[in-house]
């Protein structure tokens, strides 16, 4: 596997994490992960930093998203957001790769 395949299959799976681990705590809790954890008890501030660890990507481009559509900002918004959330996939699907590969 060249370097840019295994770029690129690291980014997919830390893209993969956030959507199951997102999923999940969509699943638990009723409400989308978000940043704003301040509203929240102690417990589900907590669990709410443990799940944004792996589902930040998706938050990420979901804000970014929506900012686009709803309040009109400019293209390259999305542009900057979309290379923070593929950076922070790859740097997590690495992480979930190297668990992965050490414990088989």
């Amino acid at each position: 596997m060249t370097a840019f395949g295994a770029f690129l299959f690291s980014i997919a799976t830390g893209f993969v994490a956030a959507g199951l681990v997102g999923s999940f705590y969509r699943l638990i809790t009723s409400k989308p992960p978000s940043f704003q954890l301040t509203s929240e008890p102690m417990f589900w501030q907590l669990v709410g930093v443990l799940t944004l660890i792996f589902a930040g990507p998706t938050v990420i481009l979901r804000n970014a998203l929506r900012a686009q559509v709803f309040e009109n900002r400019p293209p390259h918004w999305m542009l900057l957001s979309s290379c923070i959330a593929v950076m922070w996939s790859f740097l997590s699907g690495v992480f979930l790769l190297g668990v992965f590969l050490s414990a088989a």
